[in-house]
């Protein structure tokens, strides 16, 4: 846990130099994205001699860049089977440098990029025959814009083609650096691991409403964290178990049956009885994956013991205590 303020590259290093201390690792592989990993991060993994899969910078990166536009080698395919269908991957690897790079080009997200460069450019177009002025400061149509010349002191753009050619070489790529004696398809398999990261982020926030945070303190907010890791552990048990069955859960009903589950206690006719409220299916079926039992519907209790009542404590008269927010009023200000 570090600070509101703290750059993600720089934890990588130190969180790994922990966690080998703390539990004694041998062998370490890293895996991050792009975000993750600066020149210095990379230098420090070197020197502790780790094997790593690194996202790199397509366009930011000089050599990455140059191995995007300029290497023509052929790609190799690859078949990556998924739930809800195939996704298909072609790879090629090289050197460049002493150094080893992956690049993998998806077809689908290459088709999606593609789609979504012809939505920006032909909203572009229309934008360019109602005047220029409101498009610099655009960054996704800047980025394919180019400038004429002047006309009474006011820039002229126009739609650049060869710009729209160079994104086209980056549609559906990505470039992994790696160290790691590992075949291609390997590093791929790992690094596509980051998306279960992601989606477990997107299930903490989102699914499990915990945020926003508010807290006062450094052990309020370990606590809460610390919760909301207990509750994921608990998620993935249980959808383990479901998955066994052959159930795939939908967690945002489950939440809400669940909060509908309640258990009361009513007295009637002198008897005092506990009373759960009906459980949806989906509920039921959660309970006995896990191998719980449901409490009944209806279940006669002792009744409860009466308490003597206390001497009630005096209650304090005169002016309240002030409040750590109330401020003294000097005289001058009264």
């Amino acid at each position: 846990m570090w600070p509101g303020n703290t750059a993600d590259v720089t934890t990588l290093l130190p969180v790994i130099d922990r966690l080998r201390q703390r539990f004694v690792i041998g062998r370490v592989c890293i895996v991050a994205d792009r975000g993750m990993i600066s020149a210095a991060a990379i230098v420090g993994l070197e020197e502790r001699q780790l094997e790593y899969i690194l996202g790199a910078r397509e366009r930011g990166d000089v050599l990455v860049k140059k191995i995007v536009m300029e290497n023509d080698d052929p790609f190799v395919p690859l078949l990556i089977e998924r739930q809800t269908g195939e996704t298909q991957l072609f790879v090629k690897q090289m050197m460049l440098e002493d150094k080893r790079y992956i690049v993998c080009r998806n077809e689908a997200e290459a088709e999606n990029d593609r789609k979504d460069r012809e939505r920006i450019v032909a909203a572009l177009d229309t934008q360019l025959k109602k005047g220029d002025k409101a498009l610099i400061g655009n960054s996704a149509y800047r980025r394919y814009l180019r400038k004429t010349g002047e006309r009474k002191n006011t820039p002229i753009f126009e739609i650049d083609l060869g710009k729209l050619a160079e994104e086209a070489r980056f549609d559906g790529i990505f470039v992994l650096r790696t160290n790691a004696k590992i075949t291609p398809l390997q590093a791929i398999l790992r690094y596509r691991d980051l998306l279960k990261v992601e989606n477990l982020f997107l299930r903490t926030k989102a699914v499990m409403r915990t945020r926003p945070i508010f807290h006062s303190s450094d052990a309020a907010i370990r606590g809460h964290v610390f919760c909301s890791f207990l509750a994921l552990v608990m998620q993935k048990y249980l959808e383990d178990l479901s998955c066994q069955a052959g159930v795939v859960p939908e967690w945002k009903s489950l939440l809400r049956d669940l909060d509908r589950l309640q258990q009361v206690r009513i007295r009637h006719r002198g008897n005092d009885w506990v009373v759960r409220t009906d459980v949806a299916k989906p509920i039921a079926d959660l309970f006995r994956h896990a191998h719980i039992a449901m409490p009944p519907r209806a279940k006669q209790m002792a009744p409860p013991k009466l308490v003597p009542p206390t001497k009630s404590a005096r209650k304090r008269r005169g002016r309240p205590r002030r409040g750590a927010t109330s401020l003294p009023i000097s005289p001058k200000a009264a």
